[in-house]
């Protein structure tokens, strides 16, 4: 997203949701800070008669970060993916209930078939699923998805013309793509020349002939990247395409109006949505939680969803708080007062009156600082990097600023996932600035002395502004001097993909639970705008992540993967931070909510009770 989110996404690629060190804020700066919050507060609650109408069944989200475009192809944070994969979807899904995170089909009619040297993946789609209804089709009526819609909109994200971040997917992993690729970057080829590892033998039967093993392609195929778009709608919208999506989803975006940039997006439930059912099965416990009551009926419940972008965390919380969202994450600087001090796993009696419950689901995610590789100072000096990592704190950083929620990360890969140890050290990761200045000194920069003023990008809203600010006296300690520019979320984006970010705070969620999702952020040939954002390149590494790849979940995998997990923590191209956990107050109206770390389309799996919300909501 990720997935930067992101980082990410999640991004995931998830979004940097960095924290800071808490200063004493002026009374100007708090001003301003709750009349945004009043303001926006009052904008949303101009249409609380409506959303607590108790025939009203909208779901009211938020995302932290503003959402990029629509288009699949471009899903590489978790804010658009999680927008995106509302209108489009793919081959594969995760079920919404199992852990471990486990695959079934979406639009295809059961999971592939492999050979046995698995190499061949065959895709029987399912008949009868219709594009939305949109101008791109005669009589505004969309048409049924074959098989040929997947080639096209694989051979989209594998077009150069579209830059898109999201075909490190495919890239060297179809027989036959890359050299589509290469021939239609020399007009040699179009999107009617055939590839041989795309082959369609009927309309409705795909056949993946892969050029060596890929023991991640069922996950990826569940990525919105993956996701089907139709060749009449990029035709007709062209660059505007990413306006205007048109996909298979359970959600429709009406119009485009409906998307106010930098503000809410509105989608209406899709009048010709397939048949598609709430899981039968769960895990235990699942049932008491009363997680199966709407087992086997028809998916999505909400008539409309909306996004509401908010940057800034006080406004947000301040909204959730109101009701004006099903759910909210819980600030660092609430945390006190919403969680109990005595049972860090139970809200304050006041909240819990209200019908608010606390869910906390740990984050399968890493939050770092990343550095520019390509930069003529950092990229050349590890002793450099290594002394700035050395001389950040990340466990101050965490129980000072995520109120002790997370784990000090000493590598890429998160608990719960293959390589993940809980007993390994990063010596680069420990906090020493006597260690840090001594390191500077053996690089011939004492006292930091010699170097330029670095420049940290991060992002502009106030939580954000505080971590840079953190780090940037993290730094001072050792004498290094750096300054902060802020971004909005695109900003950020681009300037990392055009790497021109020279030290940067994310984080990145997992896009499918295995560790190579984390380790691909540090391969060579994935550089930016890849998802390698630092453009780290390493030979060595390069070689365990190639050999990686050929294996099977196992030992010798796991083997690699450390290695890879070792080679990183040396060379120093990120200072690690955190694992977090996530706390999310969920409202009493809320039915079906069970929080998913890589799947984008939960949405459309919680009920919404607006008898409940409209009697609730008068408690708030």
């Amino acid at each position: 997203m990720n997935r930067h989110i992101s980082h990410p996404s999640s991004q995931n690629t998830a979004a940097s949701v960095r924290q800071f060190r808490p200063r004493s804020p002026s009374a100007t700066f708090v001003q301003v800070l709750l009349a945004g919050a009043v303001a926006i507060a009052l904008a949303i609650t101009g249409c609380t008669k409506k959303r607590f109408d108790e025939n009203d069944n909208t779901l009211n989200l938020v995302l932290r970060a503003n959402v990029k475009g629509l288009d699949p192809a471009s899903a590489n944070d978790q804010y658009s993916a999680t927008v995106i994969a509302q209108m489009y979807e793919g081959l594969l899904a995760y079920n919404y209930l199992k852990r471990p995170f486990t695959l079934q089909p979406a639009l295809a009619e059961a999971m592939p078939e492999i050979s046995k040297d698995g190499l061949t993946y065959t895709f029987k789609i399912k008949k009868g699923i219709k594009f939305h209804d949109n101008a791109a089709f005669p009589e505004n009526k969309g048409r049924e998805v074959t098989a040929q819609d997947f080639v096209y909109s694989w051979k989209r994200l594998a077009d150069p013309r579209n830059v898109s971040e999201g075909f490190w997917i495919f890239d060297g992993k179809i027989k036959g793509l890359n050299e589509w690729a290469t021939a239609v970057k020399n007009e040699k080829a179009n999107y009617e020349t055939p590839v041989e590892g795309l082959q369609t033998p009927d309309s409705h039967t795909l056949v993946i002939k892969l050029t060596g093993v890929y023991h991640q392609l069922s996950y990826v195929l569940a990525m919105p990247f993956a996701a089907v778009v139709s060749r009449e709608a990029v035709d007709k919208y062209g660059k505007e395409f990413l306006n205007n999506p048109v996909g298979t989803g359970p959600f429709v975006l009406e119009k485009s109006s409906d998307w106010v940039r930098n503000s809410k997006i509105t989608l209406k439930k899709n009048p010709t949505y397939r048949t598609d059912l709430f899981p039968a099965e769960g895990m235990p416990g699942d049932a008491e939680k009363g997680l199966l009551v709407d087992a086997g009926k028809q998916l999505p419940f909400a008539d409309k969803l909306v996004f509401n972008e908010i940057i800034e965390d006080q406004p947000r919380w301040q909204n959730g708080l109101k009701g004006n969202f099903d759910w909210v994450e819980i600030p660092k600087d609430n945390f006190d007062n919403a969680v109990a001090k005595e049972d860090r796993t139970k809200i304050v009696p006041d909240l819990a009156a209200k019908g608010l419950t606390l869910d906390i689901t740990p984050a399968l995610d890493v939050t770092y600082i990343g550095f520019n590789m390509t930069d003529s100072i950092l990229g050349k000096n590890k002793l450099v990097r290594q002394a700035m990592s050395k001389a950040f704190d990340s466990k101050t950083y965490i129980e000072k600023f995520l109120n002790g929620r997370g784990i000090a990360s000493q590598g890429p890969v998160p608990p719960g996932i293959d390589s993940y140890e809980a007993d390994f050290k990063n010596p680069n990761a420990a906090f020493d600035v006597a260690a840090a200045k001594a390191l500077l000194e053996k690089a011939g920069f004492p006292e930091g002395k010699g170097l330029p003023e670095f420049t940290y990008e991060g992002l502009s809203d106030s939580t954000a502004r505080q971590g840079a600010e953190f780090f940037v006296q993290s730094m001072a300690a050792i004498g290094i001097k750096v300054k902060i520019n802020s971004n909005t979320w695109p900003q950020f984006q681009e300037k990392i993909k055009a790497q021109k970010a020279q030290i940067f705070g994310i984080a990145w969620g997992a896009d499918y639970p295995d560790a190579q999702n984390f380790f691909q952020l540090f391969y060579s040939k994935n550089k930016t705008p890849g998802p390698n954002d630092t453009s780290f390149n390493s030979v060595e590494f390069d070689n365990a992540y190639e050999a990686s790849l050929k294996l099977a979940p196992g030992v010798e995998r796991t083997k690699l993967y450390t290695k890879m997990r070792d080679i990183v923590a040396e060379e120093s191209p990120w200072i690690f931070n955190a694992h977090r956990l996530g706390y999310k107050l969920v409202h009493g109206w809320v039915g079906n909510f069970k929080w998913t770390e890589v799947a984008y389309d939960y949405p459309k799996y919680i009920r919404i009770d607006p008898k409940k919300r409209a009697e609730l909501g008068n408690k708030l």
